[in-house]
């Protein structure tokens, strides 16, 4: 045994097994280079968490293999990017960017701020919007291949994890949007890496940049702190705690406090609207995700349709489970700890994407010891890769004119309607006599629908739309020379409270979308209000 405060043993490595030969992707061939010969930490690994003796170098990056995977997944994503419109969040964000702060009510600023220079650089463009999305998916075919050689994967490993990463749902259909999950994901994979390479290392730079990673995550979603949490409790109960006396991991901490500080000010500043978006999350994902029942099947789905599900399970199996994966057996007790606390809280199925790529590398690594049996080797073949990854683009392409496809790319239903919505709030605008016009504001049920409007509106001569929901409310209420709503939404509810007339004026159908949001939506004109808006609008908020 070892101090665990020193520095690992190194020993010189003068011999690699060779390949186990088996069918499936990916085909190694001499373009990958010859392996690399030269050091590997070889202390004990029972309590410290380091890497068992007699685990092999580094080998070498297959990086033909991976700038084809890689090159080929943006070409997908960039051509599937122009098939969708803008997804409502999307368009959030983009309002959002028009009203810089320090926090909003359901995130922290990233996102908005780097849609509103995206848009400004690009002009309106919706592939320049989501340039950023697209380059760090890319970039994740080349973290979760990382994974695989920290792990002690060699080049067929890595393409095999590499590969299951490029064919995954989660990759094809998030990565072609502006979302939060695209980023949080992408994130989470590096963090993962970041950790494996600590424990392989124990060097102190993964750990900083740890930190930077981390308060780069904070700016863009609060999820990570459960990764943090589950994490924490992980190494208390099986080590390495040595992680949790590094001085470098607090200096990291540090720094990510400190980075999120301005958006936790305001967050305390507003009560908190985090907390009560997150308990509406709940809400939604009973509605319209199955809730918790659903939560796992569609985790795994997420992963992929065959190849990434059977890969992912098997990957966070051997990580519990397998000798030569013990030094970071604590990365998977975080990964069932991460579900656990999703599941409970009532999140959304795609929480858990970041540590995709990690039981990917695990299972590559592990298939790369002990091939499959023969009853389930058909995960590894190629053309298992290519009809996963065929049935992820179907479904993509079809969701544009099939409803049935829609519903299976659940992305896609935030993505549709947005201008035949605005055609008709517009319409319906220019439509009431002139000296009503001049008075009226244009209201939505949903954030969704007045960032839609506040995007394709400006052309058709609508005003400023307005929303008492989530990060809208902050935005402002309408004016107080506004005595007429034009309101779109199921049912005006509150609203029949402060207005001495609401009628009912016409409906937006649809075979696409959510019903309410985007599809199947009623507009109703309220006049004659009789509560000033400084009382009216605080009542209105809704999380």
């Amino acid at each position: 045994m070892v101090d665990p405060g020193e520095p690992p043993h190194t020993a010189r490595v003068t011999h690699l097994e060779p390949a186990r030969r088996h069918n499936g992707p990916p085909n190694v061939s001499a373009s990958t280079g010859p392996r690399r010969q030269g050091t590997v930490t070889t202390p004990a690994s029972r309590g410290t968490g380091t890497v068992p003796p007699g685990s092999p170098p580094l080998a070498a990056l297959p990086y033909r293999g991976l700038l084809a995977l890689g090159g080929g997944l943006l070409a997908v994503l960039v051509l599937t990017g122009g098939v969708y419109d803008y997804h409502g969040d999307e368009l959030y964000f983009l309002a959002a960017g028009q009203h810089p702060s320090w926090g909003y009510a359901d995130q922290p600023p990233l996102l908005p701020l780097l849609a509103r220079a995206m848009d400004t650089v690009f002009a309106g463009s919706r592939l320049g919007l989501r340039l950023p999305a697209m380059a760090l998916t890319t970039a994740g075919v080349f973290v979760t291949a990382l994974l695989a050689r920290e792990l002690g994967g060699r080049p067929r490993a890595q393409l095999l994890a590499a590969a299951a990463y490029t064919v995954s749902p989660q990759t094809l259909a998030s990565g072609r949007l502006l979302l939060t999950p695209t980023v949080d994901a992408f994130l989470w994979a590096v963090t993962t890496l970041l950790l494996v390479r600590w424990v392989r290392r124990r060097h102190a730079r993964p750990l900083l940049w740890l930190g930077v990673v981390t308060a780069l995550a904070l700016q863009n979603k609060y999820l990570i702190v459960a990764f943090w949490l589950a994490l924490g409790v992980s190494l208390l109960l099986t080590g390495p705690r040595e992680l949790l006396r590094r001085p470098a991991l607090w200096v990291g901490a540090a720094l990510a406090v400190l980075a999120t500080l301005p958006s936790l000010v305001w967050q305390v500043a507003h009560g908190w609207p985090q907390l009560q978006v997150a308990s509406m999350v709940a809400v939604e994902v009973a509605a319209w995700a199955g809730g918790r029942p659903a939560f796992l099947p569609l985790t795994v789905l997420t992963a992929g349709v065959a190849v990434g599900a059977v890969l992912v399970c098997y990957g966070l199996w051997r990580l519990l489970r397998s000798p030569h994966l013990r030094a970071y057996r604590f990365l998977g007790w975080t990964c069932v700890g991460v579900t656990l606390l999703f599941l409970l809280a009532g999140g959304r199925y795609y929480y858990c994407a970041g540590l995709f790529p990690l039981c990917w590398a695990a299972a590559a690594v592990e298939l790369q010891r002990h091939p499959p049996a023969r009853w389930w080797s058909w995960v590894l073949t190629w053309p298992s890769y290519a009809l996963s990854a065929s049935l992820v683009l179907a479904l993509t392409v079809a969701a544009q004119s099939l409803p049935w496809a829609a519903h299976a790319n659940v992305l896609s239903l935030g993505s549709a309607g947005w201008r035949q919505l605005t055609s008709t709030v517009a319409d319906t605008y220019r439509s009431l006599p002139p000296e009503t016009r001049q008075d009226t504001a244009v209201l939505t049920d949903h954030y969704w629908q007045a960032g839609a409007l506040d995007r394709f509106g400006p052309q058709s001569g609508l005003p400023r739309a307005h929303s008492p929901h989530r990060g809208y409310w902050y935005f402002g209420a309408p004016s107080e020379e506004a005595d007429t709503v034009l309101f779109i939404g199921d049912e005006p509810g509150e609203l029949r409270k402060h207005f001495r007339q609401v009628r009912r004026i016409t409906a937006l159908h649809g075979t696409t979308g959510f019903t309410g949001i985007n599809k199947d939506v009623t507009l109703w004109l309220c006049s004659g209000r009789e509560t000033p808006w400084s009382r009216l609008w605080p009542e209105l908020r809704r999380p």
